[in-house]
């Protein structure tokens, strides 16, 4: 068979939305990790094992604002019987140097500061009288002046075993244990447990840069008037917001208008910025379907651009390659807004996900009770309708129909109702699987 009948045979080929996912993603080249400081490491994931280089606490510290003292010299201490006991001094929280408690000695500590040495409990400022030779009542207003001084005396009015209100160095990390594995998304309370182990910088894998542009000679920038014929450019903002939702750093084009110098020019100048391109629009079979038209065959071996057919809905056009000297993965999607997103969530969010090496690539499907006939869909093609999912009752409520301009409805949706291909009728009261389209 020769080239020309190969070309028109593939061009021919109905692709499955699994198989054009599984050619996209057997087709990336995962960037190598970098070192990133804490605060810039904020959403990426992290790219090595981490093992606790110091115990976490690294000391005995008290829990609580109150006394140091030894657990044997307060056994016998009740609230008509307190043990009085010689303070002799302060330990604050970031102390060097400290005193030593003897028998029958305590040591004001506050909380957070280590515990001195010779003590093995820490008596609440709440059980004593707070140094002031009165009962316990009277004990936080003493607690909030000036610091005990050395040789006053505390009364104890309840006992405190031993190892009470100390944290021990260790208990809550041990040095040599796992920190974190590789694969970890880092968020607030993992880069602050990275800086309570001292480490200011971190390996992680880098979130991809997505560079997003619509096309279409009609398209107009929002807050500007439209003209007879024209729209507002909607999917550059729709894209760009959902590859930030999926992880990435995303920059907003714009509308691009049909020339196929203009959109090359366009692209080539991103080239510098991308790790991944998206396009809207143009990749029909109309007479002005310009990505199509400038971009078919583009590339070489393996990353030639292709324009498919798959068997969904809405969805059918895709069209994907590598372009540039960096071979950067470009995925063209349809113009139609609900069809722009579909194709978003099903094939650009993985590459995002994939790309900043995510434990979670693809959404979990779950099963969901349909509240509403569906009525009836395609043979052949996988749909995809909008719907909003109530997770606790396990139902899903069709919104809009099937139209695939239908943005308004897109907006009211929180989730997508999958029919499988050879289903064509889905009654009221039928589970289907839906695709939550939260955050994670």
């Amino acid at each position: 068979m020769n080239g020309t009948t190969d070309q028109a045979h593939h061009s021919d080929r109905v692709w499955s939305v699994a198989d054009h996912l599984d050619d996209i993603l057997a087709k990336l080249q995962l960037p190598a990790p970098v070192s990133r400081q804490l605060l810039d490491a904020q959403g990426c994931v992290l790219a090595e094992d981490l093992t606790v280089p110091l115990p976490l606490p690294p000391f005995d510290n008290s829990s609580m604002d109150g006394y140091a003292v030894r657990a044997a010299d307060v056994a016998a201490a009740i609230e008509g019987s307190p043990v009085t006991l010689t303070v002799i001094g302060d330990v604050a929280a970031g102390s060097g140097e400290l005193p030593t408690v003897e028998p029958g000695h305590a040591a004001r500590i506050m909380t957070g500061a280590p515990v001195p040495p010779g003590a093995d409990a820490v008596v609440p400022v709440e059980w004593t009288d707070g140094g002031t030779g009165q009962g316990p009542a009277a004990t936080m207003r003493a607690h909030s002046h000036a610091p005990q001084d050395a040789g006053g005396e505390v009364r104890v009015h309840r006992p405190a075993a031993a190892g009470a209100h100390v944290r021990r160095a260790g208990s809550d990390a041990r040095t040599g244990e796992p920190a974190l594995s590789a694969g970890t998304v880092l968020g607030p309370t993992q880069l602050g447990l990275l800086a309570a182990l001292g480490l200011d910088t971190v390996t992680v894998h880098r979130r991809p840069r997505v560079v997003v542009l619509s096309t279409g000679s009609e398209l107009v920038q929002p807050g500007e008037p439209l003209g007879p014929g024209q729209i507002h450019d909607s999917n550059s903002f729709q894209l760009t917001a959902a590859a930030r939702a999926a992880g990435a750093i995303a920059y907003r084009v714009g509308a691009v208008a049909d020339d196929a110098k203009t959109l090359r020019a366009t692209l080539e100048d991103q080239y510098a910025r991308a790790d991944v391109l998206v396009t809207s629009g143009g990749v029909s079979v109309g007479a002005y379907d310009v990505v199509k038209e400038t971009l078919a065959g583009l590339g070489t071996d393996e990353g030639r651009v292709e324009f498919r057919k798959l068997a969904m809905q809405p969805g059918k056009p895709q069209g994907f390659g590598l372009i540039g000297p960096d071979r950067i993965p470009l995925l063209a999607l349809p113009g139609n807004p609900v069809s722009s997103y579909v194709s978003f969530e099903l094939f650009v969010r993985p590459v995002i996900r994939t790309l900043m090496g995510h434990p979670e690539v693809h959404r979990r499907p779950v099963p969901a009770r349909v509240t509403a006939s569906l009525g009836s869909s395609p043979r052949g093609k996988r749909q995809f309708l909008r719907g909003a999912h109530d997770p606790v009752a396990g139902t899903v409520t069709p919104v809009g129909g099937t139209g695939s301009h239908l943005i308004k409805a897109m907006a009211h949706a929180d989730a997508l109702i999958v029919i499988p291909e050879d289903t064509t009728e889905v009654p009221a009261d039928a589970v289907v699987d839906v695709l939550p389209l939260g955050p994670c």
